[in-house]
């Protein structure tokens, strides 16, 4: 069987990772499986791109389309047109697609055109927000793909509520099977304890999601609420490129009172989020990756697909106003270090290759 995993973003590198392992392991165990990696470019970045691939051990691109920024219509056009190519070229038995970006929709448009199969890691999520593109991308390659997989019953339930149950497979969440794997021996970037960023004693954000960055109110609503937070507590964050460049073009500084400083690569990101006293944040996986490891989060979003977080309020969605992200931000901050949750499922990845491996096998037998 010939797997083709379509990437090109951060955290559809940390995702790939753990399926990788698991066909990794299977390849030692004697498996013919075959993986080929694309990566789209839409993370082009080193910071953003091959640190993750370094660190996490994951396969190198076999296709590096190198499609870089753009509007939301150029840069899919050019990878679809790119995508289908290689997968003309390779004719794998299955795509496998992750998330919810624009690397996401190309992959499964390009590939059932072509009569490919597609796999979702990471199906059923909806913040039911039209608004959002990513709400846009995960519905459309949802309808398009042969396999859902699941991170947990809530998102099963929403594609039953679309009329999708055939292929629908709960597996848990890959990132969760990452977050436990390097989570453990996470220590804080060079320079951070000298900068008084001490373990539990500041706020880790991260802004770079389109109806934040896009909207100058937005986005001057939630760099207020950090820079008046930081007069108290030490605020660190680190920089999204997206967020850099629209901050130049608007002019709009922010205060030496917050720490900014450069991406973080996925081991130091995680250290760094277990180490904090809150973590806010715009980011799916950030809000993920705080609701696993007991900090308290508050969401500059006016919803969250990931409904499980705001459990006993674990997650507070505060959208972008400066004063309700200030308020949220210091009720959670009096909260202390959170129990963990309980998570029943950490083998995401080997589910996901089960299920592909064992549909391979049953085609072989009634061929």
């Amino acid at each position: 069987m010939k797997l083709l995993t379509i990437v090109g973003a951060r955290p559809q590198f940390i995702k790939a990772a753990a399926v990788g392992y698991a066909i990794q392991s299977a390849q030692e165990d004697g498996s013919t499986v075959q993986s080929v990696l694309v990566h789209t470019g839409q993370h082009y970045d080193a910071q953003m791109s091959d640190v993750f691939f370094a660190e996490l051990g994951l396969q190198r691109p076999d296709h590096d389309l190198s499609i870089g920024s753009a509007s939301h219509g150029a840069q899919t056009g050019r990878m679809l047109e790119a995508i289908e190519r290689v997968l003309i070229s390779e004719a794998p038995d299955v795509a496998i697609i992750y998330g919810d970006t624009n690397s996401t929709l190309a992959g499964a448009v390009a590939a059932v055109k072509l009569h490919i199969p597609v796999a979702h890691v990471e199906a059923g999520l909806r913040s039911y927000n039209r608004r959002m593109p990513e709400e846009i991308n995960r519905v459309v390659a949802d309808h398009l793909s042969r396999w859902l997989f699941c991170p947990g019953e809530t998102a099963a339930v929403n594609l039953e509520r679309e009329g999708i149950e055939r292929g629908v497979h709960i597996v848990g969440d890959v990132m969760y099977e990452l977050a436990i794997r390097f989570g453990s021996d996470g220590e804080l970037p060079v320079g951070w304890h000298d900068k008084g960023l001490a373990p539990g004693k500041y706020i880790l954000a991260t802004i770079h999601r389109a109806e934040n960055t896009d909207d100058p109110v937005r986005l001057s609503g939630i760099l207020s609420a950090l820079e008046q937070l930081a007069f108290d507590t030490p605020v660190v964050l680190p920089l999204h490129p997206r967020t850099q460049k629209l901050l130049v073009s608007t002019g709009r500084r922010i205060l030496e009172c917050v720490r900014v400083v450069a991406p973080l690569s996925y081991r130091q990101m995680i250290a760094a989020e277990g180490n904090a006293a809150l973590i806010i944040t715009d980011s799916g996986g950030v809000q993920k990756e705080a609701f696993w490891l007991g900090i308290p989060c508050v969401t500059a979003r006016d919803e969250t697909e990931w409904t499980e977080t705001r459990e006993d309020d674990r997650n507070i969605i505060a959208g972008a106003d400066s004063v309700q992200l200030t308020t949220a931000s210091r009720r959670q901050l009096a909260r202390g270090r959170l129990t963990l949750p309980p998570v029943e499922r950490g083998n995401a990845g080997a589910e996901i290759l089960n299920v592909l491996l064992h549909h391979e096998s049953t085609a072989n037998r009634t061929s």
